[in-house]
C-alpha cells in the first residue's frame, strides 16, 4: 500500500508528535538514557515554544500512560473551576456563554503540576535536564511553521490595541514571524531559569526538586504573576472587559491526579481513554454501536461511522461531565448500545438524539436548543484554531506519543494556554488558558460551571491494549473531530493489512478521513451544523454520491485536510516498536530506531 512516508520500526524508541523539533527532542533524551516519560515530558515544554498557538504553560493535558509490565492510569492534567467561578457570576455581568478568551475563561491551569507529577513517579531525568531544550528553544528561537504567523496576525489588531504583552513577544517590530523567521521567547526561557534555580536551591534530591518546582507554579513567583493577570480586567470574546476569577488560593490548592481509564474491548482489542470528565469515551461508544462493521472504505462503512458518532457526540452532550449521573457501564452496555443502533437507519439524520440511560430522560442547554442549532455556519475544518477580528478563537491543540526499549508507552494530548486565549503575563512569558468555555451556565447539567469542577474536555489521548498489554498509543488535535478522527484511524489499523509483520500505523494515518458536525461545539460560540459531514476529496466520488443520496449534507474537503494523528506501537511478542506521523500541514513528524 502507497503512504506518504513508511512506517518507522526499531527496537530502541519510537516518538511521535505534532512538530518536529518535539519529536526530535523526545529521541535525544532516549538516545541520553531516559526513559518514554522523561522523553514525553521534555517533548511537552518544547512543544510549548514550537507551538505557541496550540498550547502553553498555562493550559491543560490528559496523559495515559502504561509503565512496562503495569496495567494503563490516566493522569489528569486538567484543572477545576476556580472556586469563585459561578453560574450567578458570570449570568449578573450578563453572559449566556463563558466568554472563548479572556480571564474569565480561565481555569486552574494543570498542565505543569501534571508533567512534573509524572517525571517524579515515573520520570529518572532532574528537572534541569528535561527543561533545557525548552529553554534553549525559548531563548534562541524556533523557526515559525506557518499557522503561527497566521494565527497571530488574525489577532493582531487586538494585540495591538488591548493585549499590548502580546505584541511585545508575537509582534517583533510590529509584525508577526514570517514562516522559518526565528521565534524567540527569553522571558520563558528565564521563567523556567528562576523555576530551576528555586528547585535546585530546596536541595539536591531529584524528587525534592521536582516537588520545589511545583511549589513555585502553586504558590511561589507563578501562581503570583497568574493570580495577577486574572485580576486585570482584559478585553474578551463579549466585547467587553472583564477579570477573571482565578485566585492564588486555587493555584495552591490544586494537585494532578491519577485514575483508571475508561475502557470498551472489541474484536479483541482493549481500547484506554480518560473518563467522562473529557470526550474520550466517545470512541468507546462508537465502538460498542459496532457489532457488525461493513466493508471498510465502502459507504455504507461512512455512512455507519457518521450516524454513530451522531449518537454518541449527542450522548456527550446530554451525558458527559464530572457532575454526571449516569455510569459508564450504563452508556457501554449491550443493552443500551442495542437501542441505540436502532436508530440507526438508511438515511442521514439531522437530529440531536442522546439516550436515556437507565430510564433518564436528556437534557441540554437552553442555548444548545436555540442559539446553537440556528446559529450560522462556522465551518470546523481541519482542527487548526481559527480567529475573529474580536479574537473570537476555536482552539486546537498538540499530541505526542512515545514507546521505549523496556516497553514503556504514553500518549498525552496538551493544550490550552494558546497564544491567543490571553494576553501574555509579562513576567512569565505565557498566557493564561480558557478551557471554562467549554462550560454551560444553565444548572443542573452535567458539565455546567460549579467551582471546583473540572470543565468538560475536547482532550483525548488513547492506548490500545492486546491481551492486557498496551500495544499503541495515539491521538491527534482537532477539538471535537479527536474522537472522530481517532476511531476512524483505530478501525484502519484494525481492520485492514499488516506491514512487515507490524501494524500499518502510517498507512492508518494517511486513510481518508471525515468529520461530522452534527453537535454543539466544544468552543464559543457553542455552534452546531446538522447532517453536515465534511470528507476529504480522496474519499472517492462513489462514496461522496452515496452518502449525498442518503441525506448527509456533504462538504468536500482539500484531499489532505481531515485528522493529525500520531501513533506508536510494539509487538509485545517480538520487542519491536513502529511509528507514524500525519503528513497533514507538514508538521508531524515520528522518529525511532
Amino acid at each position: 500500500m502507497f503512504t506518504t512516508r513508511p512506517t518507522l520500526q526499531g527496537t530502541f524508541g519510537m516518538v511521535s508528535s505534532t512538530h518536529w523539533l518535539a519529536s526530535a527532542t523526545a529521541m535525544a533524551v532516549l538516545e541520553d538514557g531516559g526513559n518514554a516519560f522523561d522523553a514525553a515530558v521534555a517533548a511537552a515544554f518544547v512543544l510549548h515554544v514550537a507551538e505557541p498557538h496550540l498550547n502553553g504553560p498555562g493550559g491543560e493535558v490528559p496523559i495515559i500512560l502504561a509503565p512496562a509490565g503495569q496495567a494503563p492510569r490516566v493522569l489528569c492534567g486538567q484543572g477545576p473551576a476556580p472556586a469563585g467561578a459561578t453560574i450567578e457570576h458570570y449570568r449578573g455581568l450578563g453572559l449566556e456563554l463563558v466568554p472563548g478568551t479572556g480571564p474569565l475563561a480561565a481555569a486552574v491551569p494543570g498542565a505543569f503540576d501534571a508533567w512534573m507529577v509524572l517525571l517524579r513517579d515515573h520520570g529518572t531525568k532532574r528537572l534541569a535536564q528535561v527543561l533545557s531544550y525548552a529553554i534553549g528553544y525559548a531563548e534562541h528561537g524556533v523557526p515559525a511553521v506557518e499557522r503561527i504567523g497566521a494565527t497571530i496576525a488574525e489577532v493582531a489588531r487586538l494585540f495591538e490595541t488591548e493585549w499590548r504583552d502580546s505584541a511585545a513577544v508575537y509582534l517583533r517590530d510590529g509584525k508577526p514571524p514570517a514562516p522559518g523567521e526565528l521565534l524567540r521567547n527569553p522571558t520563558l526561557a528565564q521563567t523556567w531559569r528562576r523555576v530551576i534555580g528555586e528547585a535546585e536551591a530546596a536541595g539536591a534530591d531529584r524528587e525534592g526538586q521536582i516537588e520545589a518546582a511545583r511549589r513555585v507554579w502553586s504558590s511561589g513567583f507563578i501562581a503570583e504573576a497568574l493570580a495577577a493577570a486574572a485580576a486585570r480586567p482584559t478585553m474578551d470574546t463579549s466585547g467587553e472587559r472583564h477579570a477573571g476569577t482565578l485566585t492564588g488560593d486555587d493555584l495552591a490548592k490544586f494537585a494532578a491526579t491519577y485514575e483508571d481509564p475508561a475502557t470498551y474491548t472489541w474484536n479483541g482489542w482493549t481500547v484506554a481513554k480518560p473518563g467522562l470528565w473529557s470526550q474520550g469515551p466517545v470512541l468507546l461508544q462508537q465502538l460498542a454501536l459496532l457489532s457488525e462493521v461493513p466493508e471498510y472504505g465502502t459507504p455504507e462503512y461512512y455512512h455507519r461511522l457518521v450516524e454513530g458518532s451522531k449518537l454518541a457526540m449527542a450522548d456527550r452532550e446530554a451525558w458527559y461531565g464530572e457532575a454526571t449521573p449516569v455510569s459508564l457501564a450504563t452508556l457501554l452496555s449491550p443493552e443500551y448500545n442495542a437501542r441505540r443502533r436502532e436508530l440507526i437507519g438508511a438515511k442521514a439524520s439531522e437530529e440531536l438524539r442522546a439516550g436515556a440511560p437507565d430510564g433518564r430522560p436528556p437534557r441540554f442547554s437552553a442555548y444548545t436548543l436555540t442559539k446553537s442549532a440556528g446559529g450560522a455556519a462556522i465551518p470546523i475544518g481541519a482542527g487548526e484554531p481559527t480567529v475573529a477580528a474580536t479574537g473570537a478563537t476555536r482552539g486546537d491543540t498538540c499530541h505526542l506519543d512515545v514507546v521505549d526499549r523496556w516497553g514503556n508507552m504514553i500518549a498525552a494530548t496538551p493544550s490550552g494556554g494558546w497564544l491567543q486565549s490571553n494576553p501574555v503575563v509579562p513576567e512569565l512569558g505565557f498566557p493564561l488558558g480558557t478551557r471554562l468555555q467549554m462550560t454551560w451556565l444553565d444548572p443542573d447539567l452535567p458539565n455546567s460551571l460549579a467551582p471546583g469542577r473540572r470543565p468538560r474536555t475536547t482532550l483525548s489521548p488513547s492506548l490500545a491494549l492486546r491481551d492486557g498489554t498496551a500495544v499503541m498509543a495515539f491521538g491527534t488535535p482537532g477539538g471535537d473531530q479527536q474522537d472522530q478522527w481517532s476511531t476512524h484511524f483505530f478501525l484502519a489499523v484494525a481492520l485492514r493489512e499488516r506491514v512487515r509483520g507490524g501494524l500499518d500505523l502510517q498507512g492508518a494515518i494517511d486513510a481518508p478521513n471525515w468529520h461530522q458536525e452534527s453537535f454543539p461545539g466544544s468552543f464559543y460560540p457553542r455552534v452546531m451544523n446538522p447532517g453536515v459531514v465534511v470528507l476529504e476529496s480522496r474519499i472517492g466520488e462513489d462514496v461522496i454520491t452515496e452518502l449525498e443520496r442518503r441525506g448527509h449534507r456533504v462538504t468536500v474537503g482539500g484531499p489532505w485536510s481531515e485528522g493529525r494523528l500520531c501513533a506508536v506501537a510494539r509487538d509485545p511478542e517480538t520487542g519491536v516498536l513502529s511509528a507514524g506521523a500525519n503528513p497533514r500541514g507538514m508538521q508531524g513528524y515520528a522518529a525511532g530506531r
